[in-house]
């Protein structure tokens, strides 16, 4: 329920009391908790009075008070941060635990008064001293931890180089003796002690080498906890604080020695202790992720522990590629480490993610040139997407990989390009989550070579997504249900067409793994029609709504490189693939609307299409129905004719290409403005006729001959927008529109050199809006000529 302001004043004045009091007790401790569930419960800030604000500082530093009550202090403080009647200050706190709860007070109060620099300062200056009995520094590194994710400018040099010598030294001297448990102090403990044990390996063996995180004891010290910690912290302080070093050679390092394979035991402590923080901080560390990562390879007793093994491996990794950057003179021996570590894990998918940050590493540190490392990409881009597709976590880590490297990919390995078949099956089995990362990946796998394949792949989309959920069900089949069909046999259902032979090749394309445009079969029509029951598949629907947004990139990209082959080529697919997509409606119509307005775009890169494919561009707008089916790319393709077919943009137009084009249309315009109302005759949009009209007018303006056969049909369209055929299918603003639109090219064809100016302007002024949408009505000049032949209402000839 909703605790009312004045109910939380007294509740508060109650718990003051107590506080006050001559003994914290669990009432205490009962009310604390229940103020914090009230204040951290509540969506807006609440206000509590002053002085009690001050009652819990009070409380929350006295040295009298039980830890409970100053954890359960801190955290009210900490809810109700930013706090204007704040006085905490940890300049003079001694105390590490108190230490740790006043910083968090302050670190939440959004440094308006310098708090997070003032938290650095104090918590370095308590870790560079040695620490009283029974206080430990485990509970100020997670503060250490904030302030640099805060304010990593708050710690000057000297200050890091403290920090740095500390964690160097936790990370490599921890005891590997365990812990010893606390006595219960029950009637049967035994009053004798026993000898800690050596700590062991996840494998149960005991541990010959450094303790590490990937260490196991029963109870752990207090010094392996600071190890633990360190390691947790450590990626993110050698990024802030490693710095870039001048190349140093490692004391006891040989020419040609590779010190990777050996034992994990490195350099000698005494000349170690020689080197500057920094240094030894980098040096204490590769030291560490050696050893993890070879604890790596031994099998864990628990199956927890075998997931910590991969996330301490992926870290430390990381933090390997992190040091060499830093200090190139570890790079030789990180090499050839993780390329015997790379073929160790490769085969096991469950170290799929760790595969990752080695590439990572590969890409940071190898020749753009060095085809030693190409199997290690061929391998990523190749196995993981095609069997680990379906792995949400592991889709989304290899989709940022690819978009953060995308340009070093691009120029490092020809294998990135290669494989965006793979790649996208993340998306189609991702869409929704990956979608902005695809946008920003798309632009690097296209070329003049990836173009036509892509642009299938794309429209196909939803398809893969089907084919990927078959192969998914079929994987999980028992060996006698993939028993192979009967090839005479007509599949009943897509689980049989997938181990079909009469649909195996098709299935295999589209689930390959690399680029192969030679290998495209003729037609994906049967698989399409074949997939059309998981149309409305959740997973399908989802993917296609993601298709029509990277085929606007699609076109964006390839405008910017596009020669005119190349272009000539996206016209003609185009136009055919409009006529095989997957059967999902909505998909269909969003497709069209933007395959229409990017034909408009290619064919104003390259005019000449219109006549180099004359062909092919009369057999599309010629067929009536792909008026009443794809009126988007229908308007923007009957556009184009009127636009660009003329001499004035390619010297090979003819007059008997304009003719012909102008019969094909004219044909097409009477039959869908026939006064006959039949049932065959399909109803278009509004726009559709109003282009057609247009572009007869502007062919005919370029040949004169034709000017009284379009006229007399102009003529006609008033009857036509009287007719009964005509006022059932229309509304009557629309056919106001289409006389309107008739009137207008009927007066401007009155004056044929007028006409010649305003449909076949010279092409510099073609670009302005005389001629530019597709959707509005008639430049400004023919509307100045319609008013100069028709007199004004009430003007008669006298």
């Amino acid at each position: 329920r909703e605790i009312q302001e004045e109910e939380l004043r007294r509740f508060a004045a109650r718990v003051a009391a107590l506080l006050q009091g001559p003994e914290l007790g669990t009432e205490a401790v009962n009310c604390l908790q229940r103020l914090h569930l009230t204040i951290a419960a509540t969506k807006y800030p609440r206000k509590l009075d002053g002085k009690f604000v001050e009652l819990l500082q009070t409380v929350l530093c006295s040295s009298k008070s039980p830890e409970q009550i100053q954890v359960l202090c801190a955290a009210i403080l900490r809810e109700m941060s930013p706090c204007n009647d704040l006085i905490l200050s940890c300049d003079d706190i001694q105390d590490t635990k108190l230490l740790s709860l006043v910083s968090s007070i302050l670190l939440a109060q959004g440094n308006t008064k310098g708090e997070v620099s003032a938290v650095g300062q104090r918590v370095v200056k308590v870790l560079g001293r040695r620490l009283p009995e029974g206080q430990s520094a485990l509970c100020l590194l997670p503060v250490l931890a904030n302030v640099i994710s805060l304010s990593p400018e708050s710690l000057i040099e000297e200050q890091t180089d403290v920090v740095s010598k500390k964690l160097a030294d936790w990370l490599r001297y921890a005891s590997t003796q365990q812990g010893i448990a606390q006595a219960s102090g029950g009637f049967f403990s035994s009053p004798r002690t026993k000898q800690p044990a050596p700590v062991t390996e996840m494998d149960g063996a005991i541990a010959t080498d450094f303790f590490t995180v990937l260490s196991v004891a029963q109870h752990y010290t207090q010094d392996q906890w600071l190890n633990v910690q360190a390691f947790s912290m450590l990626r993110k302080w050698l990024l802030c604080y490693g710095g870039k070093q001048v190349k140093t050679t490692n004391p006891g390092d040989k020419p040609g020695m590779d010190k990777s394979v050996t034992s994990m035991v490195s350099t000698s402590s005494t000349p170690s202790r020689l080197l500057p923080p920094k240094e030894r901080l980098r040096e204490k560390a590769f030291e560490y992720c050696q050893r993890l990562i070879e604890q790596s390879n031994r099998r864990p007793l628990k199956k927890d522990d075998g997931d910590l093994q991969k996330a301490c491996l992926i870290e430390a990794v990381a933090i390997m590629d992190i040091i060499c950057k830093q200090d190139s003179s570890y790079v030789y021996r990180a090499v050839s480490f993780l390329k015997i570590l790379h073929s160790r894990i490769c085969g096991d998918a469950t170290y799929a993610r760790a595969l990752l940050p080695i590439a990572q590493f590969f890409l940071n540190h190898s020749k753009p040139s060095a085809a030693d490392f190409d199997t290690i990409y061929k391998h990523l881009f190749t196995d993981i997407p095609a069997q680990l597709f379906h792995n949400p976590s592991l889709a989304f880590e290899f989709v940022q990989f690819c978009k953060e490297n995308s340009q070093l990919l691009v120029d490092t390995s020809s294998i990135f390009r290669q494989s965006f078949p793979n790649l996208f099956k993340f998306l189609a089995w991702n869409s929704p989550p990956l979608i902005s990362e695809f946008v920003d990946l798309l632009p690097f796998l296209l070329d003049a070579g990836t173009a036509i394949e892509i642009f299938h792949l794309l429209l196909d989309l939803p398809c893969l997504t089907a084919a990927l959920d078959i192969h998914l069900r079929s994987a999980a089949l028992s060996t006698s249900e993939k028993a192979i069909s009967d090839p005479a046999v007509k599949p009943a259902t897509c689980q049989e067409a997938f181990r079909h032979p009469l649909y195996k090749s098709t299935f295999q394309y589209l689930l390959r793994t690399k680029s192969t445009p030679e290998d495209a079969p003729e037609s994906l029509i049967p698989l399409r029609q074949l997939l059309g029951s998981l149309a409305s598949n959740p997973r399908v629907v989802q993917c296609a709504e993601t298709v029509p947004v990277l085929l606007e990139l699609f076109f964006r990209v390839v405008a910017e490189f596009a020669e005119g082959p190349l272009i000539n080529q996206l016209v003609v697919l185009l136009l055919q693939r409009s006529d095989q997509l997957y059967e999902i409606p909505a998909f269909k119509d969003d497709v069209y609307r933007v395959l229409g307005s990017q034909l408009a775009v290619l064919c104003s890169l390259r005019p000449a299409v219109v006549v180099e494919l004359s062909t092919e561009v009369l057999e599309f707008s010629g067929a009536v129905s792909n008026i009443q089916n794809k009126e988007a790319i229908f308007t923007h393709m009957v556009w184009a004719i009127g636009e660009y077919l003329s001499v004035s943009y390619d010297k090979r137009c003819t007059v008997e290409q304009i003719t012909r084009f102008f019969e094909t249309l004219e044909a097409v315009l009477f039959e869908i403005t026939q006064l006959r109302p039949l049932a065959s005759t399909p109803s278009c949009a509004p726009r559709a006729i109003s282009v057609l009209m247009a572009t007869l007018t502007k062919l005919a303006a370029r040949s004169q001959d034709l000017i009284p056969r379009v006229s007399m049909f102009l003529s006609k369209m008033r009857t036509f927008v009287q007719s009964p055929a005509a006022t059932s299918v229309y509304c009557e603003q629309d056919l106001e529109e289409i006389l309107i639109r008739a009137t207008e090219l009927m007066n401007v064809l009155k004056m044929p050199s007028v006409a010649q100016f305003v449909f076949t302007p010279p092409v510099d002024v073609a670009s302005t809006r005389f001629q530019r949408e597709v959707n509005d009505s008639l430049p400004l000049a023919l509307r100045m000529v319609t008013h100069l032949l028709e007199p004004a209402p009430g003007c008669l000839p006298g």
